[in-house]
């Protein structure tokens, strides 16, 4: 059982490539929580890395870790390409469930844009694994029909007041989730929380969410 502070970096294996990411603990960490971040972003994200900091302060462990190699990040349609990014967030999931200093912990997802949808089926195919998903401005109508009405996972989904668009489409995927969930919307915010206070908003939410539904459980 991990009790000691960790922040290191480390490499992931997800055929035929290996994905860079940075692991960090607090002490006596309740859970970790995986990042898949959305198009055109990676592990250095500084929304999703504000974000990161602030569920450890609550007391939740972080991976952040990029879902495509830079080679593969160039390319416009890999960056849309859910199915593989699902694979390699399950991959990373597979990589955490057996880490020696990770393998004890409740799992969760918090997924941006597209790497919401990639959280969501990821969930739908772990059902029992993981313990709780957060998407920010996500795109969780992405992960299919199929997929949302399989989630068993407790689901957040957070979205900015002044992002019409995107907030149809969360309130749509968010009628087809059958497990507990909830759909914030953040006043005053536009797509990438860019107004003052509104990304900590997020943060808080989202730190709350995890400590609620990973606070204490363990992996059996």
């Amino acid at each position: 059982m991990q009790t000691e502070a960790v922040q290191k970096l480390v490499s992931i294996p997800a055929d035929p490539v290996s994905l860079e990411g940075m692991l960090e603990l607090p002490e006596n960490a309740v859970g970790l929580v995986l990042f898949a971040h959305g198009s055109g972003s990676s592990r250095h994200s500084p929304r999703n890395n504000f974000v990161a900091k602030i569920l450890r302060q609550a007391g939740t462990g972080t991976l952040l870790f990029d879902l495509l190699t830079a080679q593969e990040d160039t390319d416009y349609e890999t960056r849309f390409d859910i199915p593989l990014l699902t694979r390699r967030l399950l991959a990373a999931t597979r990589w955490a469930q057996q880490y020696e200093e990770t393998r004890d912990l409740a799992l969760g997802y918090f997924g941006a844009s597209t790497g919401a949808a990639a959280a969501l089926q990821a969930a739908a195919g772990l059902p029992g694994t993981i313990a709780a998903v957060v998407s920010r401005g996500g795109r969780p109508d992405l992960a299919g029909d199929k997929a949302l009405r399989k989630v068993q996972a407790p689901t957040l989904l957070l979205v900015g007041g002044f992002d019409d668009i995107v907030i149809s489409l969360n309130e749509k995927a968010h009628a087809l989730l059958a497990c507990e969930k909830e759909l914030a919307i953040i006043p005053g915010a536009t797509h990438l929380f860019e107004e003052p206070g509104t990304l900590e908003r997020v943060a808080d939410q989202a730190a709350a969410w995890f400590k609620k539904h990973l606070g204490g459980k363990q992996r059996s």
